[in-house]
């Protein structure tokens, strides 16, 4: 197997301008169940927002109301810690991928090949012809054919770009809040729209023309794959002994020659431009295009299929028993298990208490005249579940003598997702604070719906003047 070429890039000339690289179209095995997986994964992107479970869009990231969702869970600033297992299962399960299949990501399940391969070359194909018609209205001049069909193509283009970038924009802003947005005048929610109209811009820039540069210039994944795989990672390889010495070659001879026919199909059919025969290269997206391609051939030619093919790079049999995969399979159920048990002991509600923004005590007297001691606190309140809860303060436990609970409003109603203060007083007898200033007191916040019954018990200090 050749190794991994570091030459110059194929996508850019000798002066270094760029290749605008028009692929040929291939069909076979691969491009069958690329093309279909695609288009599940087009339909999952762009509808997922557009959805709700228990009432809760199904994905949100809603950044200024610091509250993100996902599949039905609702999420809040303070449950970020939440979000590293998240994150970690999908990082580590990237790096578990690659050391199996190598950079099967890029080229059956990144957006940016998704979108580009889905719609924007199949928006050319109806638009401009196949790549051969494609390749000569690119090169002619210009005429009333090559306008009219960029310029159709171009506000194909648009309409898409912007209908991604506001199926995007609703995983941060929220589709109802969207669609509400939309129906008024865009002055009305000048930031939005300014949004709305950049992401589109974005959205045109990299998958109407940047393309392939991107994958070769910007994407960090192309350039860490080498600390991912390992000799024993799939990748898309080259037979280089059954193919060599190719048809044409300095080195063939009617007694010695290779099945490679030097037909350069692997090479048109590459949308980064590159020759597989030169062995693992950063621009490869493991696309599986050239396979196909080349599979294609062999067949005309009455030859074996898997010249180039899906193979480990030191040719060994593949193996899911490898130490690194191992490595990150138990990484990725550690970090499944924090988080279903984080979320299994997650309370419906959460609640801070905090002492009143007055003195921390003050004297007051009671229905009978006697002096008490009056502290002040408060709740600040937070329903995290999918439904509108009722909840009671209460004192926990043993109660003792003197002790009263004052609160304005008990129990409180709470929509799903709402928050707000609870102010509450405790009276009590100084004789119970007496010599030491402070004493422990639990409290509890209890829901009132029998359907889910829960408690959550805080403990707050009561204070008062100490022993002289």
């Amino acid at each position: 197997m050749a190794d991994l070429d570091i030459g110059k890039l194929t996508s850019v000339d000798e002066r270094g301008d760029r290749l605008h690289i028009i692929p040929a179209e291939v069909r076979g095995y691969f491009h069958k169940h690329r093309a279909r997986l695609h288009l599940v994964l087009l339909a999952f992107f762009l509808i997922l927002p557009w959805t709700h479970i228990n009432g809760i869009q199904t994905v949100l990231l809603d950044i200024p109301k610091r509250e993100f969702a996902l599949f039905g869970v609702l999420f809040r600033a303070h449950e970020i810690p939440l979000l590293f297992f998240i994150l970690g299962i999908v990082t580590l399960g990237l790096a578990f991928v690659t050391s199996l299949w190598g950079r099967i990501w890029c080229g059956w399940a990144c957006p940016q090949t998704v979108f580009v391969e889905t719609i924007y070359r199949r928006i050319e194909q109806w638009t401009e012809g196949n790549y051969i018609a494609r390749r000569r209205l690119r090169d002619a001049p210009m005429s009333f054919e090559k306008a009219y069909k960029t310029t159709l193509k171009w506000f194909l283009f648009v309409a898409v770009s912007a209908l991604i970038a506001h199926s995007f924009m609703a995983y941060f802003v929220g589709s109802s809040e969207l669609i509400e947005m939309m129906k008024h005048s865009p002055k009305e929610n000048m930031t939005y729209f300014l949004l709305a109209l950049s992401f589109t811009a974005v959205t045109l820039f990299d998958f109407a023309w940047f393309r392939e540069q991107f994958c070769v210039i910007m994407c960090p994944y192309g350039r860490i794959q080498s600390l991912l795989l390992d000799r024993k990672s799939l990748a898309v390889t080259y037979d280089v002994k059954r193919g060599e010495p190719r048809k044409g070659s300095a080195e063939a001879t009617a007694d010695k020659k290779g099945d490679c026919v030097s037909c350069n199909r692997c090479v048109q059919v590459c949308p980064t431009g590159i020759d597989i025969r030169n062995g693992l290269q950063l621009e490869c997206i493991a696309c599986t295009a050239c396979i196909d391609a080349c599979d294609d051939i062999m067949e005309k030619v009455k030859k074996p299929k898997g010249l180039i093919r899906y193979d480990t790079l030191d040719g060994s049999k593949f193996t899911f028993f490898k130490p690194r995969s191992f490595f990150y399979l138990i990484a990725i159920g550690f970090l499944a298990v924090g988080l279903v048990y984080s979320l299994g002991t997650r309370k419906p509600i959460d609640a801070t208490l905090l002492r009143g923004l007055s003195t921390p005590y003050s004297f007051v007297e009671n229905a009978t005249g006697e002096k008490v001691i009056l502290n002040q606190f408060r709740f600040h309140i937070q329903n995290q579940s999918a439904t509108e809860g009722k909840y009671e303060l209460v004192l926990s436990g043993e109660t003792l003598p003197g002790i009263e609970i004052n609160v304005a409003e008990n129990p409180i109603t709470l929509k799903p997702g709402q928050s707000r203060e609870w102010f509450f007083f405790i009276r009590f007898p100084p004789a119970l604070v007496h010599g030491k200033g402070t004493l422990p007191l639990p409290v509890m916040i209890r829901s009132l719906d029998n359907e889910k019954e829960f408690s959550l018990e805080k403990n707050l200090t009561l204070i008062g003047p100490a022993a002289p």
